[in-house]
């Protein structure tokens, strides 16, 4: 049995979550949006998912440019760390390199055959699924 870990997909305005349950299996949640630049909103969100379902560890995508440089957003999602581990010291939160992972989801969606407003709702949710089922695959391994 693994511990329940959720998955994280940070932009701008919306947020990807998913969680894995105890057998490994990751299922998304939601795309949690919010104000340009308003993480303190998606801070909360985060931190009572965390309470409710019981969980104290998190993937979040780590957006680096190709050549492997911290990108702008790469940045703000390190705050964004930071600050979930000030309101949660106790908290374990691991970055995934998630280069090609919006391309991994467009993909998913497009095999799907979604419109584009289903393809707007669901691509950060999915790329939170890639993001947290490539660190699932990285403890299994280890």
């Amino acid at each position: 049995m693994l511990d329940k870990v959720l998955g994280l997909d940070l932009g701008t305005t919306t947020l990807g979550i998913a969680y894995s349950d105890s057998f490994g299996f990751v299922h998304g949640i939601e795309t949690f949006r919010f104000d340009r630049n308003q993480y303190i909103v998606a801070r909360k969100h985060v931190l009572e998912l965390l309470e409710k379902m019981g969980i104290n560890e998190i993937a979040i995508g780590l957006p680096l440019h190709l050549s492997g440089n911290m990108s702008e957003m790469a940045n703000n999602v390190l705050r964004f760390k930071e600050d979930l581990l000030k309101e949660k010291p106790g908290l374990i939160i691991n970055t995934v390199d998630e280069r090609l992972t919006s391309v991994s989801a467009n993909n998913s969606i497009s095999e799907r055959g979604m419109n584009h407003a289903q393809r707007k709702n669901s691509v950060d949710r999915i790329a939170a699924c890639i993001i947290l089922d490539t660190y699932v695959r990285m403890k299994e391994r280890r």
